[in-house]
């Protein structure tokens, strides 16, 4: 409980005391759009902007959306930090045409249940006050209400295939954060390449928040999303009657991180990420990474007719005494694998 309610409030009184600012660069004001998505790319350490070939492609690098021949449906649920942050995203894909498709992907990212005890505190007529040391304070249990923490991004994504080699997309998103009574709007875009010189070979880079995203306060502050480049490269090879993936790749921010970061030069910072999947007749893939905060991750996935199941986990080296716990990421990936619903089918 006693954690639910600090950090939360600590956030909303930043953001009280700050309110008569008009403009701040906000180094970390679109970190929640950064955890990542998906079993199968958390499993391989997040190296996936040149390894995705489904419907999290929105997420992690909207030119691959391009890559899908059928419809796809994605959930996935993580709890982080043991129950206290909730981390849900939904996502949906569809092929058009020859060489185009379009998607939708939905994060939330929230903690809720927060105890709001900021009309609690009254006098021995029942009248509010914020005097603690007042003989005659007293906390009124039935005052304290409740009130989330909760952080949503939608992408819009726009994928074609230019040729067999090379892919473009674009993410238009809507932002909208929330803490208790104030909230705030913004509107990002992203944009993505992907290049395969062989069957074998992939590279990627996906420029999240390339204009610069303004996030604006109901209370006046405004935040400014710097962007990201996040680039990658995979291989695939046949080994041992399956496949094998090693993948790698670097984010860089321009935000001055200069202890939040694995190596910066100035204001630009780099942060590595690696991955390794091998899949077995491609039905069973085991997974191993390492990710941009230093993290080693493993995972496992099963493909089903039509739905792939696939899990990762993830432990924060930097927790003391596990005060922060495990992660876990499950999600669910639904194909609608028949030839009526194939790209191209019927023309």
């Amino acid at each position: 409980m006693l954690k639910k309610m600090l950090l939360p409030l600590f956030l909303l009184a930043l953001l009280i005391t700050e309110s008569h600012a008009q403009l701040k660069i906000g180094k970390y004001a679109g970190e929640f759009m950064a955890i990542g998505v998906g079993g199968r790319a958390n499993a391989m350490g997040g190296a996936y902007v040149a390894v995705a070939n489904d419907v999290t492609a929105g997420y992690w690098n909207p030119a691959a959306l391009a890559r899908i021949d059928y419809p796809q449906i994605a959930l996935m649920y993580s709890q982080n930090f043991g129950s206290l942050v909730n981390y849900n995203y939904a996502s949906a894909a569809l092929p058009y045409g020859q060489d185009m498709s379009f998607g939708l992907s939905i994060i939330r990212l929230g903690v809720d249940g927060i105890p709001d005890n900021r009309q609690a505190l009254v006098d021995n007529e029942n009248n509010v006050i914020y005097d603690i040391y007042r003989p005659d304070a007293h906390f009124d249990p039935s005052r304290i209400k409740e009130f989330s923490d909760a952080d949503w991004a939608f992408y819009f994504t726009f994928a074609k295939r230019q040729s067999d080699k090379l892919y473009y997309g674009a993410n238009v998103k809507l932002i909208r954060r929330s803490i208790a009574e104030y909230t705030a709007t913004g509107i990002g875009f992203d944009v993505g390449l992907l290049y395969q010189p062989t069957d074998k070979l992939s590279l990627g880079v996906n420029v999240q928040d390339i204009t610069t995203t303004l996030v604006a306060w109901n209370t006046g502050t405004n935040e400014l999303i710097s962007p990201t480049a996040k680039t990658g490269i995979a291989y695939a090879f046949n080994f041992l009657y399956g496949k094998v993936t090693p993948a790698a790749g670097f984010d860089m921010r321009f935000e001055n991180r200069r202890f939040a970061s694995q190596m910066n030069v100035g204001p630009v910072s780099l942060d590595f990420r690696g991955g390794l999947e091998y899949s077995y007749a491609d039905v069973v893939a085991v997974r191993m990474g390492y990710n941009d905060i230093k993290d080693f991750t493993v995972g496992a996935g099963v493909r089903l007719p039509k739905l792939n199941i696939d899990y990762s986990f993830a432990h924060f080296s930097g927790a003391k005494e596990d005060a922060l716990g495990d992660s876990h990421k499950i999600s669910l990936t639904l194909t609608l694998e028949s030839p009526k619903f194939l790209r191209g089918a019927g023309k």
